[in-house]
């Protein structure tokens, strides 16, 4: 798909992906922003959607807040690839899913509700498919507020925000998983939610601006779909250094004007070296390689080893799973 070209639909993408209003009517804050009714906000995101441009207008939440995940990596056969896919796709806890260049070639996201649920997953693709399964577990993160301009290359990205776990309370989870998937796009959307959970309209509010004001909640908004936006060259650059310099190299490369993602994570011996981890997202491999080249030249980078593992296909994008099917049902 090519780049947004209605400049409402492209400020409704651009200021609403995080920040969205905790309110009983948010869509029509929305339209009040942009000079719409409310019907006419909900009518333009439902297209999006089913056109594939946005996957839902929901939460992401903080990685390791409430719930436990891992990027994991397999070396697929080539004449495999497609059928091994599929099998990793069908696990509900995977909610990402990447073809990269690379001999480790499909890259996925394990999420559950702790790490025994990640764990057998793991285990479960390794059995399935009978490859080994890197499993690349978070570090830090230094910047994992992914949002994209659609009318320039600036971001309004905030930095790190500090998570209060202590926050959390009993119904919290439910809530978060139904965040995580997605609000329905109607002119009460919070109120619908609430209903699906036997609860209250006024507590469901104010539980998810507890969680989001503390940091559990790391973005409510439009989640995009950015590859049919445009954003086509995204690559996946990891860098391999020793520990003591990721204090200065991670904020660093976050900063960097281009990086969408940096976080580091732990290498596995004799097979994956690299720590740190950033992802570029651009709209042609030019440029890509162009916010690459100065991300190599800073000082804080000096000496590391860099690998580019480029996206050619999404198998599968979708929310976290926070708890069990069963338990959420």
């Amino acid at each position: 798909m090519d780049h947004i070209t209605d400049p409402i639909d492209c400020r409704l993408l651009d200021e609403f992906q995080r920040d969205f209003p905790i309110t009983d009517h948010p869509f029509e804050v929305l339209g009040a922003a942009l000079g719409l009714d409310e019907a006419e906000v909900i009518d333009r995101l439902t297209r999006m959607r089913a056109t594939g441009r946005i996957t839902r207008v929901g939460a992401t939440i903080a990685p390791g807040a409430v719930s436990a995940s891992t990027l994991a990596a397999v070396a697929a056969p080539e004449e495999q690839l497609e059928e091994i896919a599929a099998l990793i796709d069908s696990e509900p806890g995977v909610n990402h899913n990447y073809q990269r260049e690379d001999t480790w070639n499909l890259w996925f996201v394990a999420t559950g509700p702790d790490r025994v649920h990640v764990n057998d997953t793991l285990a479960r693709i390794a059995r399935r498919t009978g490859l080994r399964v890197l499993d690349l577990r978070l570090v830090r993160p230094f910047n994992v507020d992914l949002g994209f301009r659609m009318s320039g290359n600036s971001r309004n990205v905030p930095g790190p925000r500090k998570v209060d776990r202590s926050a959390m309370r009993d119904g919290d989870r439910a809530l978060l998983q139904a965040l995580s998937s997605g609000l329905e796009l109607v002119a009460e959307p919070y109120t619908a939610l609430a209903r699906s959970m036997n609860r209250s309209t006024p507590e469901v509010l104010a539980r998810i601006k507890a969680l989001h004001d503390a940091g559990i909640i790391s973005r409510l908004g439009v989640i995009v779909r950015h590859r049919a936006l445009g954003w086509s060259a995204n690559a996946m650059v990891v860098w391999d250094m020793p520990a003591s310099q990721i204090d200065t190299a991670g904020p660093a490369l976050a900063a960097h004007p281009g990086v969408t993602l940096c976080y580091e994570r732990n290498p596995v011996e004799d097979v994956w070296p690299y720590r740190l981890y950033s992802m570029i997202h651009a709209r042609s491999r030019s440029e890509a390689q162009e916010v690459l080249s100065g991300a190599v030249a800073l000082p804080e980078l000096a000496g590391a080893r860099h690998k580019v593992l480029f996206s050619t296909r999404c198998f599968k994008q979708t929310g976290a799973l926070i708890q069990p099917k069963e338990a959420a049902a």
